[in-house]
């Protein structure tokens, strides 16, 4: 099978193929264009940890760091430059999909601020301000699911921001950012405003099963985050087919799309395909490392697409239960792991771009 049929055969089940990658190098070699035309990639995400490894082991950004200091930018602010550069020409290779799908599809994204995962109102203004310096109408902003977050998804909604919900770990989770962003879009329908405002869930997949590794039973191995996936995948559809979501659609509300996230295979000894494979689902959205987007170009093959009643999830979450596992303990660790993980890459990105930002002038 050619590369090209691999990757088509899961645009054509319903599923959209975005990469979970951004770099300068990326984009202006035209290697982004290349995987759009071939590999039937139709959006893109970002998150601090990405722009952390892209800024500090390459070259791209030190000219134009210099250049930003220079003119008397400084930490977020200048990163939240840099980034969007990016982002803008990544959105401007994906406008003709956003186009052509009428916004459904072709979208990037830009994370605000990790220390304001705890921060409501800090948020909705930090999305606002950059979803408006960003100039591009198929840009996303991530905000995290958290307590704090999701009342800064409801507000951004209602304020017009389209919002990628970052960092969901469960059905439970999920649920509750699908509830803000509907609350969001009916609050816009009682104030008379358009209740097209699109929104992404993000849920992320194998961080479930690096938690897992060498403490489940060896039958139970790379199982939970595919078993969470297929449970959140049913809430998903139940929601969907819920009453006062229906009302909603009926009044032109978009369908806030699920998306599978961290879907890069964490054990070295399992298939490097494994959740691409297992994730295949009409209507969602995976968001795939470069690493996973060329090993599934190559070698990956659809067994089948997800099953709508969640298959042997329920069966395979209980054994993770008898094994002594709190799936939704886990699931609230897991958030909060992500939410300080992105700080930590926070940090040290800005600290980069200040180590980069000392280099004398003239040294590039």
């Amino acid at each position: 099978m050619k590369q090209i049929n691999r990757t088509r055969a899961l645009h054509d089940l319903g599923q959209s193929l975005w990469l979970d990658n951004i770099t300068r190098g990326l984009v202006t070699s035209g290697t982004l264009g290349e995987y759009i035309r071939n590999l039937s990639v139709t959006g893109l995400t970002s998150n601090p940890s990405i722009f952390d490894l892209a800024i500090k082991h390459s070259r791209f950004y030190d000219k134009a760091i210099q250049e930003k200091r220079t003119a008397g930018k400084l930490g977020e602010a200048l990163f939240f430059e840099l980034a969007i550069e990016d982002l803008r020409q990544a959105a401007d290779l994906f406008r003709p999909i956003h186009d052509a799908t009428d916004g459904v599809d072709g979208w990037v994204s830009l994370e605000v601020s990790p220390s304001l995962a705890y921060d409501s109102p800090a948020t909705v203004k930090a999305a606002s301000e950059l979803h408006a310096q960003a100039q591009r109408s198929n840009l996303f902003i991530k905000i995290p699911g958290t307590e704090e977050g999701l009342v800064a998804i409801e507000d951004s909604i209602f304020a017009g921001v389209p919002v990628n919900v970052t960092l969901l770990f469960s059905a439970t989770q999920y649920v509750a950012a699908a509830e803000a962003y509907l609350r969001g879009i009916e609050r816009r329908i009682a104030a008379g405003l358009s209740p097209q405002i699109r929104s992404v869930a993000s849920l992320f997949i194998s961080r479930w099963d690096k938690a897992m590794m060498g403490k489940e039973p060896l039958a139970l191995q790379n199982r939970l985050g595919i078993a969470v996936a297929k449970r959140v995948y049913v809430a998903y559809r139940e929601f969907l087919a819920s009453t006062r979501w229906s009302m909603a659609a009926a009044a032109g509300a978009p369908v806030q799309r699920l998306l599978w996230a961290s879907t890069g295979t964490k054990d070295p000894k399992a298939s490097d395909v494994l959740y691409v494979e297992a994730l295949a689902a009409p209507d969602t959205i995976n968001t795939i490392p470069e690493k996973t987007l060329l090993a599934y170009a190559d070698h990956g093959n659809i067994s089948g697409e997800m099953p709508w009643d969640g298959g042997d999830s329920a069966a395979v979450l209980q054994e993770f239960v008898k094994a002594g596992i709190n799936i939704d303990s886990l699931a609230a660790e897991l958030q909060q792991e992500g939410a300080e993980g992105f700080v930590k890459s926070w940090k040290d990105l800005l600290d980069c771009i200040e180590s980069k930002s000392s280099v004398p002038a003239g040294a590039f």
